[in-house]
């Protein structure tokens, strides 16, 4: 096997799980006051916590959830529920088209149920790990298994504190998903040459939140980022 060769193989330990819970156990810790903040919320929408954290074990997906709340009513509208969910989701579809050249390489079972666990945080620290030639995918596994049960408890514990925490803010919690992103900013940050995708993602993001309705300028901002990454490789 040629040089090449290594390079394009792609793993699947369980030394990657257990780097990618150990990398990821600060951004569950962060997550977990996340949780904390959706259990207590859930509550005063009126939601059980068995229901909170139902939702949190079958979504996992804290952007998605909290928009969700927002809209949460009785009768539920369930149409504007699942476009909402469907609008925040989509940038999936830009995480997954990264990871496919490697994960492709992995037997089906592997890869599809270590998406499951995808996230943004565990994303962009795999992300980079095959950046640095680190080419274990059960490292998202490991990742996002640690995540998922840091969110589903603290949506438990959130949900049933309830009047404890009525008050997120009062307690910084409201922080910790700006806190959580930065991090993640900057340790994907590689240069100069990141300057041009990430203004255009932002630029087209704040735009996109002003003049559109809705969660739109999530999706639109990270297309954007990505069109720009590619117009600044091939010039």
């Amino acid at each position: 096997m040629d040089v090449a060769d290594r390079e394009s193989v792609v793993t699947f330990t369980l030394a990657g799980i257990l780097s990618g819970a150990r990398r990821c156990l600060p951004i569950a810790i962060s997550g977990f006051a996340i949780g904390l903040v959706f259990g207590t919320l859930a509550g005063q929408a009126n939601l059980s916590v068995a229901e909170a954290t139902l939702m949190s074990a079958l979504v996992f997906s804290g952007a998605a959830q909290f928009v969700v709340l927002g809209l949460w009513d009785s009768p539920v509208p369930v149409a504007a529920v699942v476009f909402a969910t469907l609008v925040i989701g989509l940038r999936h579809l830009l995480m997954g088209a990264a990871l496919a050249p490697h994960f492709t390489k992995l037997p089906r079972l592997k890869a599809f149920g270590s998406v499951f666990f995808m996230a943004d945080e565990n994303w962009a620290l795999t992300m980079s790990e095959f950046d640095k030639g680190r080419r274990d995918g059960a490292f998202l596994l490991g990742g996002g298994l640690v995540m998922y049960v840091s969110w589903t408890v603290s949506t438990f514990v959130g949900g049933t504190l309830g009047g404890a925490l009525e008050d997120p803010a009062r307690w910084g919690l409201d922080f910790a998903f700006t806190a959580v992103f930065l991090a993640l900013v900057t340790g994907m940050w590689k240069g100069r040459s990141d300057l041009l995708p990430w203004t255009v993602a932002a630029v087209v993001a704040v735009a996109a939140h002003h003049w559109l309705p809705g969660q739109w300028y999530i999706l639109l901002g990270g297309l954007a980022g990505s069109l720009a990454g590619l117009a600044r490789r091939g010039a």
